[in-house]
């Protein structure tokens, strides 16, 4: 892991009218690492993320990534300085095929006598390049609509979408394990761990701390809009994380 953050939230406080979301929360994301960010409903998590994602702008507070200041007012800025999220709902149009919804919005063209055509043929083969060579996933069938893949290889598809806009350096996670079994999510954590090697910092968001503990370096964890605290996995436990949740140290 790098002695420098990739990316540095400093003093960040959102405030809805008269609501405070988050209130001075620090943040920082290393390359090649991956960053849980923990805590109650309301806690400020999803506040701190859509920040990070250029959805919401700062009341107060900067973000540097590699050192440059960011200025973002939506998403797509986001994306333009190499990040990105993979949401819960995945944003996946179930009725397309795997390649169509990895390109959906930026599909690839060809030239036929001067008229651009779709060039589903390109598009389909980056879909396979990307799926096994930054996931290591193979899908069994290029030509099913996503609705018929399985909630791993679904969030296979929407994260190599994600990974294959040029220049990304950090993706996050939002709940990426919810609602799935063991074993397909047993096969999403592994596509976390597959991002990580590739030196991207990775945020994930999560409401299990069994995942979390299996593959986080270390944990963020928001508490009525704050940080209470941040921690290695490697050095605590799910009880010491739990008792930052809920303030233990407050309520002893």
């Amino acid at each position: 892991m790098l002695s420098e953050p990739l990316v540095k939230m400093r003093n960040i406080s959102k405030r809805f009218g008269g609501v405070t979301a988050l209130s001075g929360v620090d943040l920082d994301a290393y390359a090649g690492e991956v960053l849980a960010i923990v805590g109650d409903n309301g806690a400020g998590k999803s506040t701190l993320i859509k920040i990070l994602t250029g959805v919401y702008q700062p009341s107060e507070g900067e973000i540097t990534l590699g050192g440059e200041t960011l200025e973002m007012t939506n998403h797509s800025d986001a994306i333009a300085k190499g990040i990105d999220a993979v949401y819960q709902t995945l944003a996946l149009a179930d009725h397309l095929d795997p390649a169509a919804n990895m390109f959906l919005g930026n599909e690839l063209t060809k030239s036929f006598f001067g008229i651009p055509l779709l060039d589903n043929k390109k598009m389909r083969s980056e879909t396979e390049r990307v799926l096994f060579e930054r996931l290591g996933v193979k899908l069994r069938s290029m030509d099913a609509a996503t609705e018929s893949l399985s909630g791993g290889q679904r969030q296979a598809v929407a994260i190599a979408r994600a990974v294959y806009t040029e220049g990304l350096r950090v993706l996050v996670m939002d709940e990426p394990t919810a609602a799935l079994g063991p074993q397909e999510t047993a096969r999403t954590l592994k596509l976390i761990e597959a991002v990580k090697a590739q030196g991207l910092a990775v945020i994930l968001i999560s409401h299990s701390l069994d995942d979390v503990f299996q593959v986080a370096d270390r944990v963020h964890v928001q508490r009525r809009g704050q940080c209470a605290g941040v921690v290695k996995t490697s050095e605590s436990s799910q009880q010491d994380v739990l008792g930052l949740i809920v303030g233990a140290e407050e309520a002893a």
